[in-house]
């Protein structure tokens, strides 16, 4: 006989298949599918900001993990030095990631709720790092690919490419709790 979560499970399973949504229980792949099918984040930080400094401060950024067809893993971001939150990465490198399909058709579609746990989100925790050589080519492509403005916004404010180099995974997929997911494993899942 099958538990209320296990059928919970299987519900959203089948549910999500339409969507291309991994089953809940394959975390890693849930994480992979969520990051590839934003295009951006909340991106928190520690400000250096005197009224809230030391605080939490997070901020919207646009992102990419690679091509729409296939995707990398690696959230990248185009910053510019002057964004207040690149002010703090400055500073302390460290930050948080989430994504959510609440920013996708998928919840809507559903009716969920963006808080609901039914809603997949992942937080990634890590260090925000500018890149350079192929990878700076790649990330830049990538993200010109899925934000085209980018390519105009004036040169004047020393736009670069960055990446989340991921060194924690936690990911909300179904009812009963956060579940943390390895680099290693998130990594090694495909997406689809």
């Amino acid at each position: 006989m099958l538990s209320l979560r296990g059928l919970l499970l299987l519900l959203l399973a089948g549910a999500t298949a339409a969507f291309g949504v991994p089953p809940s229980n394959e975390t890693a792949r849930v994480a992979r599918f969520v990051a590839h099918a934003c295009d951006w984040g909340a991106l928190a930080t520690l400000s250096t900001q005197p009224q809230v400094q030391g605080q939490p401060f997070a901020n919207v950024f646009s992102i990419s993990d690679g091509e729409l067809s296939k995707g990398t893993g690696v959230p990248y971001m185009y910053l510019t030095p002057l964004e207040i939150s690149v002010k703090d990465l400055q500073v302390n490198g460290n930050a948080s990631l989430t994504l959510s399909l609440a920013q996708t058709s998928y919840c809507k579609d559903k009716h969920y709720d963006p808080q609901s746990p039914l809603c997949a989100h992942v937080i990634f925790c890590g260090v925000v790092e500018k890149v350079t050589g192929a990878e700076e080519e790649f990330g830049r492509k990538v993200l010109f690919n899925r934000h085209p403005e980018m390519e105009d916004w004036p040169a004047e404010h020393d736009w670069f490419v960055a990446k989340l180099n991921i060194a924690n995974i936690w990911v909300l997929s179904h009812f009963g709790g956060i579940e943390s997911v390895s680099p290693e494993d998130y990594f090694k899942a495909t997406p689809h």
